[in-house]
């Protein structure tokens, strides 16, 4: 059945691995510390490129950044990032690996010194719930918000890096923040389900 048919967002296509990540992944409330972290060091990778190259790649990633571990990424030095420039299954920036790096020493200082840690660190921005929109249409929904410009501003005050404010609103639909499914997309109801327990 096509996407069409379902009432489904139309933006995965007909891609079997985009389709599975729509339906199981994308506005599900992601309250876990380091998995917050992981997305938004994916979605700062992302910059420039499309998100299906990133996905295509995530388990590449995964294996590279020894599972997306900050404590681990914190340490890594000039050997790492010289084999994580060699690694031909991820995206080979230098500036974005650094970040990576940099993004997790300060996941660790935020989760050290942050009252709630990285995840109230995130989820203040919506007030610890999820915004349910109700976008009818594809157009409608927009590429960042007042809420993404907040983030965006805070996370690079702190030090983040590739994390403007287009960049952190797609972060913020993919962990479910905000449910941006259109509403006759199945997913819209399901992950407004989910926002009732989080």
């Amino acid at each position: 059945m096509t996407t069409a048919a379902t009432g489904r967002c139309a933006w995965p296509g007909e891609d079997p691995l985009y389709l599975a990540y729509h339906d199981e992944e994308w506005g599900v409330p992601e309250f876990d510390d380091r998995a917050l972290y992981e997305k938004l060091v994916l979605d700062g990778f992302q910059a420039g490129l499309s998100w299906i190259t990133i996905l295509r790649k995530r388990e590449n990633f995964r294996r590279a950044f020894d599972g997306f571990d900050p404590h681990r990424i914190a340490r890594y030095g000039e050997r790492q990032i010289t084999r994580l420039l060699g690694d031909e299954g991820i995206v080979r920036s230098r500036a974005k690996i650094e970040a990576a790096i940099a993004g997790a020493k300060l996941w660790l200082e935020i989760m050290e010194y942050e009252p709630g840690g990285f995840r109230h660190f995130i989820w203040k921005h919506v007030d610890g719930r999820p915004r349910i929109n109700r976008y009818r249409l594809p157009g409608q929904i927009p590429p960042k918000t007042e809420m993404s410009e907040a983030l965006s501003k805070e996370l690079k005050q702190r030090g983040f890096n590739f994390c403007g404010p287009v960049i952190v609103y797609a972060f913020a639909q993919a962990v479910g923040m905000v449910n941006d499914h259109i509403t006759t997309c199945p997913r819209h109801a399901a992950c407004a389900k989910l926002a009732k327990r989080a």
